[in-house]
């Protein structure tokens, strides 16, 4: 196969793949904003967390809110816990990786903020930590996951919002995933502004 048809295929399969999940998330991802708004509205803040990728992912999502999506706007409160080498480090070595999440959100966390939590497997066992901290605390969880949700998808309460893209291949989770966190930043923006000019 040629690396043009190879290509192709990509393509093909990531758009298949993002038109087949909007007929799903379209509806969860509506709530997710919601949950969101509420939060924001409320001087409350989002924290995000996944690994690897999805670190990224929580990276990009805390900047666009504390910065700017696609319109200028006050800046909104949103963290990604993924950033902090000496805290990330020093938890990672003085108790385990898997509380590197956990323990951050008990410390910043508080009732009405929202969690998000990223998992293309849905079984990362920091991320699944940060989500049974964050439900402790009465804090709603949006969830992106992959695959059939994981361990993640099989925790999550009625007042959380799971967002899973149902595919088995990392990198088409991981497009859906960006895709979903610009369709939560443009809902944000939407909410608290109304329609662009």
């Amino acid at each position: 196969m040629s690396l043009v048809t190879r290509t192709l295929r990509h393509f093909e399969e990531s758009a298949q793949l993002k038109l087949a999940a909007a007929e799903v998330l379209s509806a969860p991802i509506a709530r997710a904003v919601e949950l969101m708004v509420a939060a924001l509205s409320g001087d409350r803040k989002l924290l995000a967390c996944g690994n690897g990728g999805s670190a990224a992912d929580a990276q990009h999502f805390a900047a666009e809110l504390v910065g700017r999506f696609e319109r200028e706007r006050p800046e909104l409160a949103a963290l990604a816990l993924t950033t902090d080498s000496s805290t990330l480090t020093a938890l990672a070595n003085d108790y385990s990786f898997d509380e590197v999440y956990a323990k951050q959100v008990r410390a910043l966390g508080r009732a009405g903020d929202v969690l998000l939590a990223i998992s293309t497997s849905g079984n990362s066992a920091n991320v699944l930590a940060a989500v049974r901290v964050a439900q402790e605390r009465g804090m709603p969880v949006v969830a992106l996951t992959g695959r059939d949700g994981g361990r993640i998808g099989a925790m999550l309460r009625d007042t959380d919002v799971h967002l899973c893209v149902a595919h088995d291949r990392t990198a088409r989770i991981q497009e859906v995933h960006l895709l979903i966190i610009h369709c939560l930043c443009d809902g944000i923006d939407h909410a608290l502004l109304g329609e662009l000019d």
